[in-house]
C-alpha cells in the first residue's frame, strides 16, 4: 500500500516537543517513536473500536496503523499535527477493513449528540427513572446499533469522530481528506437519518 499523501500545510504548527520527537523518529530513533505512540495510542484505539465494535480488531488495527506510520514517517512533512496524520492512517486502514469484513458498528446512547431533546419520548425513556426506562433502554440500544449500521461507512465515521471523539469539523476534514462543508453535510445527514429511524421506533412502542 502506498504511503499516505502529505497533508496540506495548516496554520497550526506542531508543538515543539512533538516536532523534536518526530524528527528523532524519522532518523530511526525507536524510543522517540515509542513516546509518540504512547501519547496517542488510547485515542486511536478508541476511534477504531467505535468503528469495529471489537476489541481484538481494534488492537490489531491500531497497532498496524502505528507500524505503517513508522514505515511512512519520512513522508510526514509537519504540515499538520502528527496526531491528525496518524488518525488518517488509522481511519483509512479501518475503513478498508470494514469493507472487507463488514463488521458491526457500536455506539453508546450517551455518545450521541443529535438534538435528542427535541424528542420528548426519547428524553423520557433515557432520563426518567421508571420501569419503562429499565425495560426499554436495552431494546433502544439495539435499535440504535441497527440504525447506525444503515449509515454508510463515511457517515458513521463522521459521527464517531465528532460525537464520540470530540473532533472539530476542521480536524475531521483533515483526517478524512475532504473539505469542511462535506464534513458538515455528512454529519447533518447522519443525524437526520438517525433521528428519523429512532422516531419511527418510538412511535411503534
Amino acid at each position: 500500500m502506498a504511503a499516505p499523501a502529505p497533508i496540506p500545510i495548516t496554520e497550526t504548527p506542531l508543538p515543539t516537543d512533538e516536532m523534536e520527537l518526530v524528527r528523532r523518529a524519522q532518523k530511526g530513533d525507536l524510543e522517540a517513536y515509542d513516546q509518540l505512540v504512547q501519547r496517542y495510542q488510547e485515542r486511536i484505539y478508541a476511534t477504531v473500536y467505535h468503528m469495529t465494535s471489537n476489541h481484538e480488531d481494534a488492537n490489531d488495527l491500531a497497532q498496524e496503523a502505528f507500524i505503517k506510520a513508522f514505515q511512512a514517517l519520512k513522508s510526514f512533512k509537519g504540515g499538520s499535527t502528527f496526531y491528525t496524520w496518524i488518525y488518517r492512517i488509522a481511519v483509512n486502514k479501518t475503513l478498508n477493513y470494514l469493507k472487507q469484513r463488514k463488521n458491526r458498528f457500536h455506539m453508546s446512547l450517551n455518545d450521541l449528540d443529535f438534538n435528542m431533546e427535541n424528542n420528548p419520548d426519547l428524553v423520557a425513556l433515557i432520563s426518567d427513572k421508571t420501569p419503562r426506562r429499565d425495560a426499554g433502554l436495552k431494546e433502544l440500544q439495539g435499535k440504535l446499533n441497527e440504525a447506525l449500521l444503515k449509515l454508510s461507512e463515511h457517515h458513521r465515521l463522521v459521527m464517531v469522530l465528532h460525537d464520540v471523539q470530540g473532533q472539530s469539523h476542521e480536524e475531521i476534514a483533515e483526517i478524512m481528506n475532504c473539505n469542511i462543508g462535506t464534513v458538515r453535510s455528512r454529519l447533518f445527514y447522519a443525524r437526520q437519518q438517525m433521528q428519523g429511524w429512532l422516531a419511527d421506533y418510538l412511535k411503534s412502542t
